[in-house]
């Protein structure tokens, strides 16, 4: 388990972050989520002793990472945006290195380095230097240095950066594959890889928690109404009039870049809460002398929350 209070972090009249409080339960994926330079990796720094704090605390299954950093350190499995890797070793050497650094016993180091490369897809490369290896192998490398003494906590900081795809999912999958038996942080401005792995989301935007929840609770909280989308074949005014009036709308917006048939219109209609508009937008289009070529409810995407969230935390300094 992990738990964040309040916590800062200043350089001099910089603030880095400010007031951070979250929790991930035991077995927990969550998502740390946000632009760049939002201060993603200045948390995971200090959740993972890396920096202390200005204030505030960490506790990482019950220890401070200040007061028991050792135990802290114990505990957590980390690998940083760029993996900490010596390219003039090979794979099994280095992972013997670092699992004996972490304190695995000699008794059991064989075995935890066997099944550590097998977990990450790197057994098959244990002779290779790991200099010669793809970035998506030395990324699975930097995971297994992160998972060799079999840690309760993972923090992962933009594990997927600069891969291809394929490797993508392949590393994206191995994560899921870890769900349950750690306690995971994947630390990402990449909107897929969260929605695609993780149970919770936080987003940081400036230094500052902006939201938090499953996807599924922060659509609930922000959304304004139910969204449907209708392909309309009228004149532009004519049918933004007409939806506009029907009883309900709350908003329609005309949907920009979309490849449509000439004479036709992409809408996107707001609907109160508790309204199903579906009906009544379909009769009133037809009525009204006007072709209807689709209309569907829209869900509110990761993407759309992510935007809101960080807008309304820029629009509100």
């Amino acid at each position: 388990m992990i738990e964040v209070r309040e916590l800062s972090k200043h350089y001099g009249e910089v603030t880095a972050i400010e007031d951070v409080t979250f929790r991930v339960e035991t077995g927990q994926i969550l998502g740390f989520l946000g632009p760049n330079g939002a201060g993603k990796t200045t948390t995971m720094r200090i959740v993972t002793c890396y920096l202390p704090p200005s204030s505030g605390t960490a506790a990482i299954d019950g220890f401070d990472v200040l007061e028991e950093s050792m135990e802290v350190r114990r505990r957590i499995g980390y690998l940083p945006e760029l993996p900490p890797l010596y390219s003039d070793m090979t794979v099994d050497a280095y992972l013997g290195f670092v699992a004996r650094i972490k304190g695995v016993p000699s008794a059991v180091l064989s075995s935890r380095i066997d099944e550590t490369m097998e977990k990450t897809g790197v057994a098959h490369v244990r002779r290779s230097l790991i200099g010669h290896l793809s970035k998506g192998y030395r990324q699975r490398v930097g995971l297994a240095q992160a998972l060799v003494h079999n840690p309760s906590v993972l923090i992962l900081d933009e594990p997927t950066v600069g891969l291809d795809p394929k490797q993508i999912i392949e590393i994206r999958e191995m994560i899921k594959s870890l769900r349950g038996e750690h306690t995971i942080v994947l630390s990402t401005h990449i909107l897929p890889e969260v929605s695609m792995t993780c149970e919770k989301v936080v987003i940081i935007d400036k230094g500052r928690i902006v939201g938090e929840g499953s996807p599924e609770s922060l659509t609930e909280q922000l959304k304004e109404g139910e969204l449907l989308r209708a392909r309309v074949a009228g004149p532009r005014e004519d049918v933004l009039r007409l939806v506009r009036g029907i009883p309900g709308v709350l908003e329609v917006k005309e949907e920009s870049g979309d490849e449509t048939a000439a004479g036709e219109g992409v809408y996107v209609v707001t609907a109160a809460p508790g309204q199903d508009l579906r009906d009544p937008l379909a009769k009133a289009v037809v009525d009204g002398g006007y072709g209807l070529r689709e209309l569907r409810s829209l869900d509110m995407t990761l993407e759309d929350i992510f935007l809101r969230l960080t807008s309304e935390a820029e629009g509100a300094q």
